[in-house]
């Protein structure tokens, strides 16, 4: 088997799990768990169909770093739900599914899974310095497609896209990119700062879309080049009068579309499947009290399949 890193987007799980597994099963107190069975059901398969040898799972210490803000006030605004003065902004998440979130921890410290987050960084930023220093291929799982810029052919990294739910997982790879947007994922993060991202509150280029910002990279190849060729007349006149209009923003986006690749931290080198009988005890436990049952079961079955295949 070869050895892969797989590095969990964790809350793009956990909010897939909580949306799609019905809110049937509760625990014992009556606290809702689906997203936590969700979850556990969800690395099982993943760990089952591709095999990792290491997983960890991505945190958002912060899930809108006030530098981000700072640079594009837009950015996730229409999530915000309350702000908060000298401590992060609050994201809009169901009751039913915020209760969750210690126990979702929990369970995967039960498992082993280590937890890696950087305070002012998202997911995506724990993610894009792992990937970028990991010496071994890496497996990277997300529903957020700002991802695909780290999608690389040579060092083997590429995106398991959740987007199409669990059933119809996407394997993103250079080919795919370039398929699918007509850019190489190196371009990837010029494409996404000019065609924009409502989901993010990013705005874009007015007048750019997937089209015109792919044709734009195609031709000139990177955003730079894209500006300097509107300054020197090298674009037709709407886009270079669009891209001109739009420097501001052109100034700052780019830092925040770029998820970080150089934050102080490095993959925990932590081998799948390695739980004693007590650690594995404790993890029956959990479950039991919880009524996490067959989920937590199926985690760590596969967990340990990890280590025997490996």
């Amino acid at each position: 088997m070869t050895e892969r890193l797989m590095l969990l987007d964790t809350a793009s799980l956990y909010f897939r799990a909580y949306f799609g597994v019905p809110d049937k099963v509760k625990a014992p107190d009556g606290t809702s768990v689906n997203a936590t069975r969700g979850l556990l059901d969800i690395i099982a398969k993943l760990v089952t169909v591709y095999r990792p040898s290491q997983l960890v799972a991505c945190w958002d210490d912060d899930w809108r770093p006030q530098w981000r803000v700072d640079l594009i006030p837009s950015y996730k605004a229409h999530r915000v739900v309350a702000e908060v003065a000298a401590a992060p902004d609050v994201e809009e998440v169901p009751d039913a599914l915020q209760q969750q979130v210690p126990l979702i921890r929990e369970a995967l410290d039960a498992l082993g899974i280590p937890i890696i987050g950087v305070p002012e960084h998202e997911a995506d930023d724990v993610i894009g310095t792992l990937a970028t220093r990991a010496t071994l291929p890496v497996d990277i799982v997300t529903g957020d497609r700002d991802l695909f810029q780290l999608v690389d052919d040579v060092r083997d990294v590429r995106v398991i896209y959740t987007a199409r739910g669990m059933s119809n997982l996407d394997v993103v790879t250079d080919e795919t990119v370039l398929e699918r947007y007509g850019i190489r994922p190196t371009q990837y993060a010029d494409f996404a700062t000019l065609r924009g991202d409502a989901s993010d509150g990013l705005p874009g280029v007015k007048g750019i879309g997937e089209k015109t910002a792919a044709s734009l990279l195609r031709m000139h190849g990177d955003l730079a080049a894209i500006r300097d060729a509107a300054q020197a007349g090298g674009l037709t006149g709407a886009a270079a009068a669009r891209v001109t209009e739009a420097s501001d923003y052109l100034d700052v986006a780019p830092r925040v579309v770029r998820v970080a690749t150089d934050l102080d931290i490095s993959a925990p080198g932590i081998a799948l499947g390695t739980l004693d009988g007590a650690a594995r005890q404790a993890a029956e436990a959990l479950a039991e009290r919880w009524n996490l049952g067959s989920s937590m079961s199926r985690a760590l079955t596969a967990l340990a399949s990890a280590e025997e295949a490996g």
